[in-house]
């Protein structure tokens, strides 16, 4: 090799230094400060990774299935009418106005976007143990990536309810336009609460096997499968506190048109839920430095 491939070389290695050093790049990782240690610009930042997170969820949950879909119709349709039948048929419970199967489906919607949004939310962090023990980033887009994942279940039965409300020729209001705001109220709730069990669940692995026997408690808490007109009226500020009565009278209240919805139900469910889901989230951010190590 002559002296003109060493300087050729040399003429390399500048120009790569030069151009290096006119984009320098640099990661700093340290810890945040205050009561809510969220930082919202980090998190942008990594929104194609919970874009991708998110669509894994939805391609797993479907993987190797033989019904596929099916399953997401199946579930709240068949509660539906063994309701219908228990509570509409043999004890004769009001519906409202409105055919009894109809009247219930309109609850599960919600209350399964719910339920299952705090279920995958929940076990999320145990699920994802070798990124979290291996890789850094947020780690609060793997319980969001898992509640994102449900709206695809919560779209079907949407489609499932408008082919109810055509068969039983039921015409909506000018209240549906107020649907995405119960499902904002729904999509809090549950992700405040989804953040509480999925730190929890990381340290205490008895959420996980609680959880089902709890969120079945919280269901017959919540009008799902019944009016809230049922309530006595002196138990019917504590009963509200459930954010669950809010979103499930409202969702039924924007979709049939009537429904026991009160503005005294909607304030207190709605206060409810924001203090759930600020300390979901001041919680969660507080106790993901450990993650790592103990998950």
């Amino acid at each position: 090799m002559g002296a003109e491939d060493f300087q050729t070389v040399r003429i390399d290695q500048s120009v790569m230094q030069a151009a290096v050093s006119e984009r320098p790049f640099h990661v700093v990782i340290q810890p945040r400060h205050g009561w809510l240690k969220i930082d919202f610009h980090e998190l942008w930042g990594y929104r194609d990774l919970l874009w991708m997170l998110t669509l894994r969820d939805i391609k797993l949950r479907y993987k190797q299935t033989a019904l596929g879909i099916l399953w997401v119709i199946m579930q709240p349709v068949m509660a539906a009418v063994i309701f219908a039948v228990v509570l509409g048929k043999f004890a004769k419970l009001p519906s409202e106005g409105s055919p009894y199967i109809l009247f219930v489906f309109c609850g599960m919607i919600p209350w399964n976007l719910f339920s299952g949004a705090l279920q995958r939310a929940g076990i999320s962090l145990v699920g994802n143990a070798h990124l979290i023990s291996k890789v850094y980033f947020p780690r609060i887009l793997v319980p969001v990536s898992s509640i994102a994942s449900v709206l695809v279940d919560f779209a079907v039965s949407l489609g499932m309810l408008v082919l109810f409300m055509l068969l039983y020729q039921v015409v909506p209001t000018w209240r549906l336009f107020a649907l995405p705001v119960f499902l904002l109220l729904t999509l809090v709730a549950a992700s405040g609460a989804g953040l509480w069990v999925a730190g929890l669940n990381v340290y205490y692995r008895d959420f996980m096997h609680a959880m089902p026997v709890l969120l079945q408690i919280w269901m017959y808490a919540t009008p799902v499968a019944y009016s809230s007109s049922l309530v006595p009226e002196r138990w019917l500020l504590l009963f509200s506190l459930n954010p669950g009565v809010a979103f499930v009278e409202g969702f039924r209240w924007a979709t049939l048109g009537h429904s026991a919805l009160s503005v005294e139900m909607v304030t207190a469910s709605v206060l409810v839920s924001l203090s759930l889901f600020i300390s979901g989230i001041a919680f969660f951010c507080r106790v993901e430095r450990g993650f790592a190590d103990t998950i």
